[in-house]
């Protein structure tokens, strides 16, 4: 079984309790462009192909969300396709087992515990479409659920080593998203109470994927760097669980410390 308890966690105190939507700035600064993504937008060109590894709460509200904007979508758990009827009722997905999520799509969401990660079957990314891209929503909570990893606990961004066991590059986002806020708080370009997410990844071109996508959901982003550079939106940073907009994302990313505090050490 690779997939147990809930993803994104929210201990109590974890997150911030009120909304906070400033308005949003455009324009460049440290952490790259902020708001629409440039360039060319797979997800403006038609129907995408998008593989759901993980049906919790993040993964669920996903396929919802993604169902609803007409793209094709995939969906498995550790419990098989029958457990994902109602979901998939609901939503029109289609429901698989986790070998078959990523047939033909161009991104793969993997939405679930870091500990449950190098439990995921092999050939997980076969028949993928060329240059898929995954995305990756993992936090790693050692005290509260997965243990100690000793990878993370040497020094590894939690997604680097994501990337390691998956042998695959990722792009790392929602990990610091409440799933509720994928339903609840979408908002048109512009509007000054649109949510920013950090956004972080090494290869440009699927992050700019990602960055679309998330735009197509109804949120602006921020290039948060690389993937070495992920710990600015790890757990107990200040961009962590942040409802805001643009500059006070970029602000957060900012004030981050690559020190892991001690709730967050296994």
């Amino acid at each position: 079984m690779w997939l147990s308890g809930r993803q994104n966690i929210t201990p109590p105190g974890e997150f911030p309790a009120r909304r906070r939507f400033p308005e949003i700035a455009r324009g460049f600064g440290r952490f790259g462009y902020h708001g629409r993504p440039q360039g060319r937008r797979r997800t403006e060109e038609g129907v995408m192909k998008i593989g759901i590894i993980g049906a919790g709460n993040i993964g669920g509200n996903l396929t919802r969300r993604l169902t609803a904007l007409g793209h094709e979508v995939r969906v498995a758990n550790s419990r098989g396709p029958q457990s994902l009827a109602a979901l998939a009722e609901e939503t029109g997905a289609t429901p698989v087992a986790a070998t078959e999520a990523a047939r033909g799509a161009q991104v793969v969401v993997v939405t679930v515990p870091l500990k449950r990660v190098p439990d995921l079957p092999a050939g997980l990314f076969d028949g993928a479409a060329d240059g898929f891209v995954v995305i990756d929503t993992g936090n790693y909570y050692p005290q509260q659920r997965d243990g100690r990893i000793a990878g993370i606990e040497d020094g590894l961004t939690e997604s680097r080593w994501t990337s390691r066991q998956l042998g695959h590059p990722v792009v790392k986002a929602f990990n610091g998203t409440y799933a509720q806020d994928l339903l609840d708080a979408p908002r048109p370009q512009g509007d000054p109470e649109r949510i920013a997410l950090p956004v972080a990844g090494d290869d440009p071109a699927a992050k700019e994927l990602v960055r679309a996508l998330i735009d197509e959901l109804g949120f602006d982003t921020v290039d948060a760097g690389t993937i070495d550079e992920s710990w600015r939106q790890q757990p107990d940073t200040p961009v962590y669980g942040l409802r805001g907009g643009v500059a006070e994302v970029e602000k957060a990313l900012s004030e981050a410390s690559p020190e892991r505090p001690a709730a967050f050490r296994g």
